[in-house]
């Protein structure tokens, strides 16, 4: 048998912090601490003492000691020859921000700068939350303007918070402003939502709300807007608003069934989306073919829905008699005609349009979807989804199709943008 290496004293002590900080053990990290000979910590071994005080402040039992101890340790240690970095920061932020004092976390926030690292939005938290939570809206601003100047975006969490403050003291302005940045999230928790209902049904709402509509306006305003905003100001009318975006072209929220009245997306996102969509369409189609269509579409841009026409007319077909079916995409067209009054986009390849001519059953409903605009025959050799992705992205339209779009997302990587326009907009 090969002899077990003995461990040096420091080796040794490291060990049993690491067991510590696995099991998360405040009281075993206090016992190593002061048992330990005349401790000299290096910066990684401080990090994860307080490391493991910070996750004891959940235990109301544990938080005294926790916070007494990470002090002990920070301030004993801190004497010129540990040069703390973010994450020691942060930790200790955290301390100062659960004993109740914000101005002590958020110094410790902004001197991360002075050690030439980077703040992290973890790093500004703590002075953030606990502003917010102590009803210092005015403080909570600021920390929220600093963070987002160094590039950081909030969370949820931070414009839960910043709502929660905002909404106690009555500062409407600030609830809207964060009520945006809480767009881009495709969810939000129920707390989340407990806070933005509660503003939604309180006088103050009503007070600075811009107009009072019905539902049915907004329901009209949403199919108008391609369903992923109404442009209809603020509303205040004690409705449930939502940001679960998945809407139907009733403009009715189908996860909570309630209505979708402030759900929105960015003008510049959505351009920065069609930018993209349309340079790797060149990219994949002949860009000749391509920009013929984008041409096409700025002179015929009134339509308020695209149909995906191949996956409409294959939908359940994998059967034994099943084929394409016509039929399906006449029913979708008809349906879309009833809600909107409008005729829809079917998109369709060239060569099932062709074929769809040539069966005396089927031409006459082609020649008159042709006639009325309704349909566009994509060009020999194209993909036709991006086509109809670039159409419905462009005219902010609801897009009417089964495709999970995949092979678009892969190629968009980097952009989540991708995500909630389907969410807004795909039907």
């Amino acid at each position: 048998r090969r002899k077990k290496l003995k461990l040096s004293p420091e080796a040794q002590f490291r060990a049993a912090l690491d067991r510590c900080s696995r099991k998360k053990d405040l009281i075993a990290a206090v016992s190593l601490y002061e048992s330990a000979d005349s401790p000299i910590l290096t910066l990684n071994n401080l990090n994860s003492f307080l490391h493991i005080c910070s996750n004891a402040l959940s235990d109301a039992e544990l938080r005294g000691t926790a916070i007494a101890f990470g002090f002990k340790l920070f301030n004993f240690h801190n004497d010129g020859k540990l040069k703390p970095n973010e994450a020691t920061l942060t930790a200790v932020a955290r301390l100062a921000a659960s004993k109740g004092d914000g101005d002590l976390a958020f110094h410790l926030a902004e001197s991360v700068k002075n050690y030439g690292a980077a703040p992290k939005l973890r790093t500004y938290s703590p002075a953030l939350m606990c502003f917010s939570g102590s009803g210092q809206a005015d403080k909570a601003y600021q920390v929220a303007e600093i963070a987002e100047t160094a590039g950081l975006q909030l969370e949820e969490p931070e414009l839960a918070a910043l709502l929660d403050v905002s909404a106690e003291t009555g500062r409407g302005d600030k609830v809207y402003e964060y009520l945006i940045k809480l767009m881009p999230l495709r969810g939000v928790a129920e707390s989340t939502m407990a806070i933005i209902d509660g503003w939604f049904r309180s006088k103050m709402a009503a007070e600075v709300s811009s107009m009072d509509v019905d539902q049915d306006q907004v329901k009209e305003a949403l199919l108008k807007n391609g369903g992923g905003k109404h442009r209809l100001g603020w509303l205040g009318n004690g409705d449930w608003i939502t940001f679960r975006s998945n809407v139907n072209p009733d403009g009715i929220c189908s996860g909570c069934g309630k209505s979708l009245v402030c759900v929105d997306i960015s003008a510049a996102e959505t351009e920065k989306f069609v930018h993209s969509v349309a340079s790797l369409a060149a990219l994949r189609e002949v860009e000749a073919h391509f920009k013929e269509f984008q041409e096409w579409i700025e002179e015929h841009n009134e339509y308020e829905a695209v149909v995906d026409g191949a996956n409409v007319g294959l939908y359940q077909q994998n059967f034994s008699e099943g084929g394409f079916s016509i039929s399906q995409i006449e029913d979708v067209v008809r349906e879309v005609y009833a809600k909107s009054e409008k005729r829809p986009l079917v998109v369709l390849h060239e060569k099932r349009v062709r074929a769809l001519l040539e069966d005396a059953s089927k031409r006459e409903l082609i020649r008159e979807w042709m006639d009325q605009g309704v349909l566009y025959a994509t060009p020999y050799g194209s993909n036709d989804d991006w086509y109809w992705l670039y159409a419905a992205a462009k005219l902010k339209c609801l897009l009417v199709t089964n495709d999970e779009m995949r092979d678009h997302i892969f190629e968009l990587i980097g952009n989540n943008f991708i995500f909630r326009w389907k969410e807004r907009h795909q039907v």
